[in-house]
């Protein structure tokens, strides 16, 4: 059997800091904003040229995180509760044989300074640090497909889930200023439910911490509601 060796073009930073909270899909929260930083090798502006032409594009990355871990021929999709199984090419799960995966962003724009050369980018869902092998422009003629059918995923996700703030968080929100959105993302996210599916059946109320950007977040679920309690720097 051959093998191949891949490597990384760039690598992402982005606002999620851990694999818990970040958004199933792509897009689901606009207010996600990261950038690509590409590799030395790359880091060229003859590399993206005319790539502002393109208001979307395909990421192929590699799951960093689980990609040791091994695959599994037969994985349990979140979106059918965790209860169900289905054939992992069947799915966009991340225990994968090859752990690559892919993702349609936002270009926002290019960024080249002091000769780092960066892509600018929203509705990200991947995490901090991710490695990037490859870009391709995302073509609306070509690859959205009206007529496409999605199985047991052919809605997009959404939840009952309300957010509020306590006087804490809001105040927090109204002091700091380099993320304008901030109060929006917190909110999509957490509409997102990102809890496992074994504890969306539980009644009692239950306490969450995430790291988004470079703050803590911790909040609370009352069945369908979310109260976040706190938001802290690291």
């Amino acid at each position: 059997m051959q093998s191949y060796q891949i490597q990384p073009i760039g690598f992402i930073q982005s606002p999620y800091k851990q694999k818990f909270a970040i958004p199933r899909q792509p897009r689901l929260v606009p207010q996600a904003k990261a950038k690509l930083v590409f590799c030395e090798d790359f880091s060229r502006e003859e590399f993206v040229r005319g790539i502002e032409e393109f208001s979307h594009l395909w990421l192929l990355f590699r799951f960093h995180e689980t990609a040791d871990k091994g695959y599994s021929a037969l994985v349990r999709p979140p979106r059918l509760g965790g209860n169900e199984r289905k054939g992992v090419f069947a799915t966009r799960a991340t225990f994968r044989p090859n752990g690559i995966g892919m993702s349609a962003v936002k270009l926002e724009g290019v960024e080249y300074k002091n000769g780092q050369l960066a892509l600018l980018l929203s509705g990200i869902d991947l995490l901090d640090g991710t490695p990037i092998v490859d870009i391709k422009p995302y073509l609306p003629y070509s690859d959205a497909m009206t007529d496409a059918s999605a199985g047991f995923a052919d809605t997009r996700p959404e939840t009952p889930m309300t957010v509020e703030f306590s006087d804490q968080a809001s105040d927090f929100l109204v002091k700091q200023t380099q993320y304008p959105d901030l109060r929006e993302f917190i909110t999509n996210v957490l509409k997102q439910d990102p809890r496992p599916a074994y504890k969306k059946q539980k009644q009692q109320t239950q306490f969450y911490g995430m790291s988004l950007y470079e703050f803590n977040i911790r909040w609370q679920v009352d069945e369908q509601h979310n109260k976040v309690i706190e938001i802290t720097h690291e």
